[in-house]
């Protein structure tokens, strides 16, 4: 065989003959879904690891709780407009296509980023300052809430049946590379600059650096083909007018599941990463390099973990992995909080890694269950309103949550209960769910 013959290529609208697409690899499709995750991911997480910075520049205060709670709820409401974002998406990529959805979520997410990293600080435009911030946090949670649902959804319906939860799963450590970039590059920022310089202007750099990933994304993305499912639906005309609608008429119940199964992998993700990093620097008496580097290592075991848990799901079935990660969350969720704030290095990523472990562990079997509870036509829209919903209630508001639970009760354990709670709604919505290991993807 030559190397031309082995290469794997895929140019859309490129045939064979007539009717014979070339099939594009799955390493093709997970390379695409993966690389646009990581910027969206990337982009959306870096605030929040900015989080202390960005509470001097633009959320002025003489009270530091009161500047970070402010940075914490402009974090949070773009988590509201994700909702919004993923109908639209959904919308876009259940009725014209997956592939022109994902485009679209990148480009957005890509300006709005960029424009945070040329934004005038509250010095020099004042309150005008921090509403152009807050108005681009809005957009980034509009982009975003077309991205993870349909990366999902684009994966597995290219996937095949026995290796789908593996595959599917692919999809998620985009999202901890992503925060995994922004950790390391927030990590890089406090180790090569001094706090005068990262207020002056170094600050910047890892926004405007949105535009070198982003354009990679955009442009791996722009070479891909729909899926096969949807190009089928296509074909026989079987898209339909108002897929929300469609939605909401035939697939309610569904819905519901996927916003009660995915509390822990939205309120637990964001306290065992964004929040966390704060945490050990507020109360685990932690630098800013330690607490980075504590959350970097966290991420990194993530990734190893979610593939793992995907062929888990595969080979013994898609409850059984969701049940023991969200058990294992409920039991070590308050010991794992004491350990991070017990003041030494190694408590701190001992810690955090577990609880980011026992997370990654549900996270790896969650989407491919949502993807399994819905029909091609809707399958994007559903994917992003539930997804969205659970992270509107309880993932943007985690970091805000955590901080003010702290602030009223004057306890350095209160987060844990947060994330304690998540991990208990996800482990009672599993006894509802139906097992799907081994079923073919519905089409109607």
């Amino acid at each position: 065989m030559t190397t031309n013959e082995s290469a794997v290529h895929f140019e859309p609208g490129r045939h064979d003959d007539e009717s014979t697409p070339v099939k594009q690899s799955p390493l093709t499709v997970i390379r695409a879904a993966v690389v646009g995750t990581v910027v969206e991911y990337y982009d959306f997480g870096i605030y929040g690891y900015m989080a202390t910075t960005i509470a001097a520049l633009f959320f002025v205060s003489d009270d530091p709780t009161a500047a970070l709670l402010g940075t914490f709820a402009a974090f949070a409401v773009a988590f509201f407009l994700r909702v919004p974002g993923g109908i639209f998406f959904g919308h876009i990529g259940d009725k014209y296509g997956r592939k022109n959805a994902l485009s679209w979520t990148i480009l957005l997410m890509v300006i709005a980023t960029a424009g945070i990293g040329m934004l005038p600080t509250y010095v020099t435009l004042g309150v005008w300052a921090t509403s152009v911030l807050v108005l681009a946090r809005c957009l980034q949670g509009f982009a975003a809430g077309g991205e993870l649902g349909g990366a999902n959804a684009f994966v597995s319906e290219s996937a095949p049946t026995r290796w789908r939860a593996t595959q599917t799963s692919m999809v998620n450590t985009g999202t901890y590379i992503g925060s995994l970039l922004a950790s390391l590059c927030a990590l890089a920022l406090n180790s090569v600059f001094t706090d005068e310089q990262i207020l002056s202007w170094a600050w910047r750099i890892p926004f405007l650096l949105s535009l070198v990933i982003g354009g990679v994304g955009i442009w791996i993305r722009s070479r891909l083909d729909d899926t096969p499912e949807f190009k089928e639906l296509e074909d026989k005309g079987e898209t339909k007018k108002l897929p929300i609608s469609e939605l909401l008429s035939t697939s309610r119940g569904s819905v519901v599941k996927i916003i009660l199964l995915g509390a822990l992998i939205t309120g637990g993700y964001y306290i065992a990463s964004v929040y966390a990093a704060t945490y050990l620097k507020t109360e685990g008496g932690q630098t800013s390099q330690a607490a980075f580097l504590s959350t970097s290592l966290a991420l990194v075991l993530g990734v190893i973990t979610l593939p793992i848990s995907g062929y888990m799901a595969d080979k013994y079935g898609r409850k059984p992995v969701l049940f023991a990660g969200s058990f294992a969350s409920i039991v070590l969720g308050v010991p794992m909080f004491m350990m991070m704030a017990g003041g030494s290095l190694w408590q701190a990523v001992v810690g955090q890694s577990v609880l980011f472990i026992a997370v990654s562990v549900v996270n790896g079997a969650s989407y491919v269950t949502y993807v399994e509870m819905l029909k091609t036509s809707v399958r994007y829209s559903g994917l992003a309103l539930g997804n969205n919903t659970t992270n509107m209630l309880l993932g943007g508001t985690a970091p805000f949550i955590a901080t003010y639970l702290i602030s009223l009760t004057g306890n350095a354990l209160a987060p844990a209960g947060y994330f304690v709670f998540c991990a208990v709604i996800t482990f009672v919505t599993v006894f509802f769910v139906t097992e799907t290991k081994g079923i073919e993807l519905k089409t109607e």
